[in-house]
């Protein structure tokens, strides 16, 4: 269909972003999404793009001026990572309270201190509650198809929410890999001109983010969970419209071998290929285990979870980020939560492994669910073990 070619995930990101013809970008460099921004600073410097690129003071500022320009109907986009995103998370929650449908590319890396430029999950986890959809990407690809994907569903009118794409910070973002470009014709035809129905004009005067009484404020904030809750339809049909013109298929929760596991690994971004890889060596090896993968985390897909997990003996949940003072993972937590009150629950095993981008091979992943099983016939499943722990 497209033109398939070996390119830098973050430059594949960007040139993705620039054919979905947005209107402005707010850039502002941290390591490692800066390439992701510079790209498309480029590509408009070159008039390949008709854009205003912004090159703000901060991710503070970088996220004010989106919420600006989503506001006023302009098809917006941004990135950031770590302490980028700590930063601009007064602005990064007051973008879902105000459906402003900003895009984001956020390059997962690990929050300070220590100071760490490497990978894990610790920023999106300080902003799981903040009111934006989420997903979490695995490979190039993926990132690529994703951009198109989060316009898409953050501009519905049905939903009128910020995305934000979770990619593995050099992982993915410094990897290059093969992608399959799509032609602009067929990304025209899947991603429609953004209309904001209530966007600000000085001939239509309205008023976003005002004070509230608490008397309104219990009211709003159920309204933006409904909002959140209700945009699941509107990302599986955008995942199935983009399979109809791509042949690429994306679902929330995505199962490999797992129909008789025992054990499941279960994974969420770029650690699902290598979990996949882990499973066929142990199935060789005669182990009954499976991989099941998140890629919707918010809203969170409760049903499909279910369907993917009920029945099976025990989940080996494998977080990237901790829970300081908590039970372990917020990922194992809140599926520990989730399976509580059902039948046929599986138990949870957590694992805490690769913060600040510290290497989890195959190896460890299979030592990872040998060790799971051991501490079954132990009867010793709560709170969480950080794997590779030294002294």
């Amino acid at each position: 269909m497209g033109v398939r070619k070996g390119i830098e995930v973050s430059l594949a990101i960007s040139e993705a972003v620039a054919q979905c013809n947005v209107d402005l970008i707010a850039a502002y460099p941290i390591t490692p999404q800066t390439h992701i921004v510079e790209h498309l600073s480029e590509i408009v410097a070159n008039g390949e793009l008709d854009a205003e690129f912004v090159p703000v003071e901060s991710e503070h500022s970088a996220m004010s001026v989106c919420c600006g320009s989503a506001a006023v109907g302009a098809r917006t986009f941004t990135s950031t990572s770590s302490q980028g995103l700590a930063l601009m998370s007064e602005i990064f929650i007051i973008a879902s309270a105000m459906r402003l449908p900003v895009v984001m590319a956020l390059a997962n890396r690990s929050l300070s201190s220590p100071l760490s430029i490497w990978n894990d999950h610790t920023d999106t986890m300080l902003v799981r509650d903040a009111g934006w959809i989420q997903v979490f990407i695995e490979n190039g690809q993926e990132a690529y198809d994703h951009m198109p994907w989060a316009f898409r569903v953050a501009e519905d009118p049905d939903v009128l929410l910020p995305v934000a794409v979770n990619i593995d910070g050099f992982i993915l973002t410094h990897m290059i890999e093969p992608v399959e470009y799509i032609e602009d014709s067929v990304i025209k035809k899947y991603l429609p001109e953004f209309k904001y129905p209530i966007a600000l004009h000085p001939d239509n005067p309205l008023s976003m983010g005002c004070f509230a009484m608490p008397e309104l404020y219990t009211e709003a904030q159920k309204a933006r969970d409904n909002a959140v809750v209700n945009s699941y339809s509107t990302i599986v049909k955008a995942w199935k419209e983009w399979e109809q013109l791509t042949g690429r298929s994306y679902h929330p929760i995505e199962t490999y071998r797992a129909d008789d596991a025992d054990y499941c690994i279960v994974t969420m971004g770029s650690y699902g290929e290598t979990a996949m890889e882990v499973v066929d060596m142990l199935r060789e090896e005669g182990e009954k285990v499976g991989a099941v993968k998140i890629r919707l985390w918010r809203p969170f897909p409760f049903d499909d979870f279910y369907k993917a997990v009920l029945g099976k003996n025990h989940l080996v949940v494998i977080d990237r980020a901790i829970s300081f003072g908590g039970p372990g993972g917020p990922v194992a937590s809140e599926l520990r939560s989730a399976l509580y009150s059902k039948q046929g629950a599986p138990k949870v095993i957590n694992y805490v492994a690769g913060l600040a981008g510290r290497d989890v091979s195959r190896h460890d992943f299979k030592n990872i669910l040998l060790d799971a099983k051991e501490k079954v016939q132990r009867g010793e499943m709560e709170g969480y073990t950080l794997y590779g722990l030294r002294g």
